[in-house]
């Protein structure tokens, strides 16, 4: 085996100390793993006395997912409302120019032409009445 750093080969006594040091800690990670998930050092009275810290987790939980939830449907109805906000557009816009296509002079020639009114060819005329003293 060669050391990275020296570049030089350990020693029979430096090999065998370092496979003890690594035999050694994974026999104790092998030991943490089976205390942690065995119940054997759980008492009733650590049990219970994690109860509300337990409860806590399940509060901070349920507020976590209803939070998400509001998030989600708050989204939804902004992706809704900005949808409906550009048909509207596109509604208002369309009609806006059939308005400004029927207002047009031409345009209301002829509808008006089917009730019987022409446009008028010469300018109108002004109607003066004398004015009467009442005196």
């Amino acid at each position: 085996m060669l050391n990275k750093y020296k570049n030089e080969a350990l020693s029979e006594e430096q090999q065998a100390a370092l496979q003890d040091d690594v035999e050694a800690k994974v026999d104790e990670s092998k030991d943490f793993l089976k205390a942690l998930f065995s119940f054997k050092g759980l008492s009733s009275a650590q049990a219970v006395a994690a109860v509300p810290f337990i409860g806590y987790l399940a509060f901070l939980a349920i507020i976590y997912i209803a939070n998400r939830h509001f998030a989600e449907n708050t989204v939804r109805e902004i992706d809704a409302l900005s949808k409906e906000v550009k048909y509207l557009s596109w509604e208002y816009k369309s009609l806006k120019a059939d308005l400004m296509l029927k207002s047009t002079m031409s345009e209301v020639a002829k509808k008006v032409d089917t009730l019987g009114l022409k446009e008028l060819v010469e300018p109108p005329k002004k109607i003066a009445f004398p004015i009467k003293d009442n005196k």
